[in-house]
């Protein structure tokens, strides 16, 4: 089971994150870009994948993933947080935040490891 807490340990690890709200619900960024929502309608993580990314991760294991009406329009997927698995969740924040992140900021952070 992916808690909260354990989303929140894997963001605020990478460099220069931080942990904010966004319509009145938790989120974190990075370099004022958002990386992950916490859907309170849902009480599920929403994390940023490419349309057709999310589309695929739905038909192959919709028990799992899933999207709304609201969130359809928008490159985001919803995931079950008893089905998601942690190494999924780490490898996609790593990601967003490769992208979002300042250049300097991570090469720093891949010269130090």
């Amino acid at each position: 089971m992916i808690t909260l807490d354990m989303l929140r340990q894997i963001i605020l690890a990478l460099p220069t994150t931080e942990e904010t709200t966004s319509w009145n619900a938790v989120s974190f960024k990075v370099n004022g870009k958002a990386m992950l929502f916490w859907n309170p309608a849902h009480d599920c993580p929403v994390f940023k994948v490419p349309f057709e990314e999310r589309d695929h991760l739905i038909e192959i294991d919709p028990d799992t993933f899933f999207t709304t009406d609201h969130h359809r329009p928008y490159p985001m997927v919803l995931a079950r947080p008893d089905r998601l698995d942690i190494e999924w969740a780490r490898e996609n924040l790593t990601r967003v935040w490769r992208a979002q992140a300042k250049k300097v900021v991570v090469k720093a952070w891949d010269a130090e490891r």
